[in-house]
């Protein structure tokens, strides 16, 4: 009688603890290895200076917006590229970002700019939260890992490669 009253009551609790985890993002290590994150469709290689960086694209108004919002992490070589009209100058900000990023600025094919270890600021109301402003007109943004540009000797005046497939 123990077996069929408590072992059904106990499958239930661990299920929605279960579920409450996973909501909250607390599984994110588990299902990032199994899930992939994002739009698949939109994945792509570029490379800049040798290193070849798996990013996925964010062309459209909403895709933008969202960008990495709410990720937990990033795979080492990973990121998102933001294409823009040419010679738009976009501003940037940490809205619901949980990792800290690199940000290239891109503008024909080289990297003009790059603000580092940028930093996220949960907590803050919209109107507190850093922008960080294009530095002149660009085409591209791209997101990676704090400390990647540093880690693959990145910086202004790289060459990025691959772009005209985006």
């Amino acid at each position: 009688m123990f077996k069929s009253i408590f072992l059904p009551i106990i499958a239930v609790a661990a299920f929605i603890t279960f579920v409450g985890l996973l909501s909250q993002g607390k599984l994110d290590f588990i299902t990032s290895k199994v899930m992939p994150v994002g739009n698949t469709s939109n994945l792509k290689v570029i490379n800049i200076e040798g290193t070849e960086i798996n990013i996925e694209v964010a062309k459209t108004n909403e895709e933008r917006s969202k960008g990495l919002s709410n990720r937990t992490s990033l795979g080492e070589k990973n990121g998102m590229i933001f294409v823009f009209e040419k010679g738009e100058k976009p501003s940037f900000w940490m809205k619901d970002t949980k990792i800290p990023l690199d940000i290239l600025w891109i503008k024909d094919n080289k990297v003009i700019l790059i603000n580092k270890d940028v930093q996220p600021e949960p907590n803050k109301m919209d109107y507190e939260l850093k922008k960080y402003p294009a530095p002149s007109g660009i085409d591209y943004v791209l997101e990676v890992n704090s400390g990647f540009s540093d880690k693959y000797n990145i910086k202004a005046g790289s060459t990025v490669q691959k772009l005209s497939d985006l």
